[in-house]
């Protein structure tokens, strides 16, 4: 699917990577796609994470003809579960995560709610 991949992040000021963000294929019976978010350490909790995710969702409805995005989170990590939540993501189950060994939360934001949202 053209579009699909990741994209690095920088500090404008400084032109210092900070992380990526971005998206992978997930489902596409059901026309959805996987947003991962990786942030560096000293920028944790500084927005960046938010801001990407926010740029790449509106990108994503907007330009990618998908109905869904799917995201998922380590099960410890807290921040992630939170902006989950702001970007309107609701939790739809646990999945098995092979790398971790772990059931991983698993959210979705359709497209149609996204729109609703958002006007």
């Amino acid at each position: 699917m053209y579009g699909i991949q990741y994209w690095p992040i920088f500090l404008l000021e400084t032109g210092e990577h900070v992380g990526c963000c971005g998206f992978r294929p997930y489902d596409q019976e059901k026309n959805t796609i996987e947003i991962g978010f990786h942030i560096l350490p000293k920028f944790w909790r500084q927005g960046f994470a938010s801001e990407a995710a926010n740029t790449a969702i509106s990108f994503a409805f907007s330009n990618l003809n998908v109905s869904n995005i799917f995201a998922g989170h380590h099960p410890n990590n807290l921040a992630c579960c939170e902006l989950l939540a702001e970007l309107r993501f609701q939790y739809t189950h646990h999945e098995y995560y092979l790398p971790t060994d772990l059931q991983h939360p698993s959210y979705i934001l359709e497209k149609e709610q996204y729109y609703l949202k958002t006007i």
